[in-house]
């Protein structure tokens, strides 16, 4: 498959769909108790499998120091995002963009994970662990960054236990640690029985949610054009470099191809869905049209049409 047939997959023309609804003014709209259901499915979807390819796999160094490797750099991606941001941004707003872009997307892995089937690349499923792994982190440290002497309102200065109480209690995060354990756990029967819901089902849904995500998308872009060109350089500067940067460390590592192709887009991606969630509760200073315009609005869509084919070009060129 081509990048130009990748662009023809459904899932993409979903996406496009949805964003063609809002530039003709549509009606077209998925109630909120729908796409409630079909996040908590993808993200079930999404933990099982892997959890059940973990099932599988002896955990060795090849395992453990990949995962402590993303596990690092969902803490240090928001130090080195944070002072470029701040430049343009206030500190409430610099430290969710910087929580943004340390935590990352399922849906862009999930797409990527497609991508990768569709052209016969295995992965290995530790690497939903370190989708798991990676959401958290940089929203305790893009907390702490906002915290940094100038909160002068208590509300907006929440008890840690509270930070990490929401940062692991976020539903997204524990459908897919939770879901990550009962796919490990679950015998073979239980796999089998399970596997028309986990992955029949899955191609179909994915291309509901981004029908919902394209429509959400071409709304945001109109929330940035205050910032000028600053957010549209950093919504599509952050994922080349991320990725250009994760690609080498996947080479030191000497990861498989498929997991450099996931690893490269994990580190390349933003949070729009548990740094939302997080943010709205502990840090309500912070603008949610910037942070989530970001990342959904420019990152996700350059993600979704250019960045995974273009991780896999590279990654195929390089391993090959």
């Amino acid at each position: 498959m081509s990048s130009w047939e990748y662009l023809f997959q459904p899932a993409i023309l979903f996406f496009l769909l949805g964003a063609l609804a809002v530039l003709v003014k549509s009606d077209l709209e998925i109630p909120d108790s729908v796409l409630k259901v079909l996040s908590l499915y993808l993200l079930f979807s999404l933990g099982f499998k892997g959890g059940t390819e973990l099932q599988k796999t002896a955990l060795s160094a090849e395992i453990v120091i990949p995962l402590a490797v993303a596990t690092a750099a969902s803490f240090v991606i928001p130090l080195l995002v944070y002072p470029v941001v701040r430049l343009r941004f206030s500190r409430a707003d610099a430290a969710a963009v910087a929580a943004t872009y340390g935590s990352v997307s399922a849906v862009t892995f999930m797409t990527a994970a497609s991508y990768l089937e569709a052209r016969g690349t295995s992965f290995g499923g530790y690497m939903v662990a370190a989708l798991a792994l990676m959401e958290s982190p940089a929203i305790l440290v893009g907390l702490l960054l906002a915290r940094r002497k100038d909160a002068k309102d208590p509300s907006e200065n929440p008890s840690w236990a509270s930070v990490v109480h929401e940062c692991l209690a976020n539903k997204s995060v524990l459908v897919l640690l939770g879901s990550l354990v009962v796919g490990i756990v679950t015998p073979e029967s239980g796999i089998k029985s399970l596997a028309p819901f986990v992955s029949g089902l899955f191609p179909g849904m994915l291309c509901f949610f981004l029908l919902d995500l394209g429509i959400v998308a071409a709304r945001r872009v109109g929330d940035l054009k205050a910032g000028g060109f600053f957010p549209l350089a950093l919504g599509l500067g952050f994922p080349i470099v991320a990725g250009a940067v994760a690609i080498a460390v996947a080479k030191i590592l000497g990861l498989r191809e498929g997991d450099a192709v996931l690893f490269a887009i994990l580190c390349a991606s933003g949070s729009y869905i548990a740094v939302p969630a997080a943010f709205r509760a502990a840090l309500p200073a912070a603008n949610p049209s910037v942070y989530v315009g970001l990342a959904l609005g420019v990152t996700f869509p350059f993600n979704l049409l250019v960045g995974i084919p273009l991780a896999y070009s590279i990654i195929h060129a390089l391993w090959a």
